[in-house]
C-alpha cells in the first residue's frame, strides 16, 4: 500500500528548458567534443520536485512562470504530461534555458542562459489552494510567496530560493533542504534569525547530514550511474512527501535517499524517479 498516495502536494518555482549533452569529458579550450546524445526537457529544480513528489503521492501542483514563447508552451505541455496540475503566470521574457553537460562518470555540468522567471505573491495564481496542501516546496518566489506558501501543513525550501528573501518573510521552515557541497546552497551560521525546524545538507555518495539528527547515510546502488541531474531535487521532494505525511525525520530522509538514488540510475531527471 502506498501510504503516500493523495497527499496534496505543491511546489512553488522556477522552470528552466534544459538540454542535456552526453561527452565523454567537459571539453577543453579549443577542443570539438561529438556527442553521445542530446536530450530535451522542461526541468530546474522547481519542475524536477514537482515531478517527483507526483510520482511519490499520484499527482502534485507546480505554481511557476514561463516564457510566452515556443519554449514555454512546450514546457507547460510536456509538465502536464508529467503528471503535473501546472499554475503557470506567462512572462513577456524568454523562457530560461540551460545547457548540461554529462560527462562519462555520470557528473552533470551546467550552463544557465537568462534570467530565472519566478512566481510571486502579487501574479494573479489560485494561492488559495495552497491552504488545503500538506506539504509545499519552494525553490522560487518572493517574500510575500512564501508567507502565501506558509497556509500548508509542511513547507519546506531550498537555500536557492534566497537567504535574503526568506530572511525578509519572517518565516520559519518546517525543513530547509539543499546541497553540503555546493556554494551557492550554504547557509551560514547567524545569517536567519528563524531558524528551520530541520536543516538538510546532502554530501552525493557520502550521504549528508542533519541538524536535528546528525549524519545519514546515501542508499548502496547497484546499478550503473546515469548522470546526477536532478537527484538533489528528486531528495527533497522526498523528504518533503515524507515529512508531509508526518513520518519521522530519519523516515523522511530515508525516502529522500531512496529518491536521489533512484534518480541518479536514469538518463535525465525523469526517466527512473521512485513511484510510490
Amino acid at each position: 500500500m502506498n501510504e503516500l498516495a493523495g497527499l496534496q502536494l505543491a511546489v512553488v518555482g522556477h522552470t528552466e528548458w534544459v538540454e542535456f549533452v552526453r561527452v565523454p569529458h567537459l571539453p577543453h579550450p579549443g577542443e570539438i567534443l561529438h556527442a553521445d546524445g542530446l536530450l530535451e526537457q522542461p526541468a530546474g529544480g522547481g519542475a524536477v520536485t514537482a515531478v517527483q513528489m507526483a510520482r511519490l503521492a499520484g499527482g502534485a501542483r507546480f505554481f511557476t512562470a514561463l516564457g510566452r514563447d515556443s519554449l514555454g508552451r512546450r514546457a507547460l505541455s510536456e509538465l502536464q504530461a508529467l503528471g503535473l496540475q501546472v499554475e503557470v503566470i506567462w512572462r513577456d521574457q524568454p523562457t530560461r534555458r540551460a545547457i548540461t553537460y554529462v560527462d562519462g562518470h555520470g557528473e552533470r555540468s551546467i550552463t544557465v542562459i537568462g534570467e530565472r522567471l519566478n512566481p510571486v505573491a502579487d501574479d494573479p495564481l489560485p494561492w488559495e489552494q495552497l491552504q488545503d496542501c500538506d506539504g509545499v516546496f519552494l525553490t522560487a518566489t518572493d517574500a510575500d510567496g512564501i508567507r502565501q506558501a506558509r497556509q500548508a501543513a509542511v513547507l519546506t525550501a531550498t537555500p536557492r530560493l534566497g537567504l535574503a528573501t526568506l530572511e525578509h518573510s519572517g518565516i520559519q521552515l518546517d525543513a530547509l533542504i539543499g546541497s553540503g557541497l555546493d556554494p551557492g546552497e550554504q547557509v551560514p551560521d547567524g545569517l536567519l534569525s528563524q531558524q528551520p525546524k530541520l536543516r538538510i545538507a546532502t554530501e552525493g555518495s557520502r550521504g549528508g547530514w542533519s541538524e536535528p539528527g546528525g549524519r545519514f547515510a546515501t542508499v548502496q546502488r547497484g546499478r550503473p550511474l546515469g548522470d546526477t541531474y536532478g537527484a538533489g531535487d528528486s531528495f527533497a521532494g522526498g523528504v518533503t512527501a515524507g515529512l508531509a505525511a508526518g513520518w519521522s525525520r530519519e523516515r523522511a530522509i530515508d525516502l529522500g535517499c531512496r529518491c536521489g538514488a533512484s534518480c541518479i540510475d536514469g538518463i535525465g531527471p525523469y526517466a527512473n524517479q521512485l513511484k510510490g
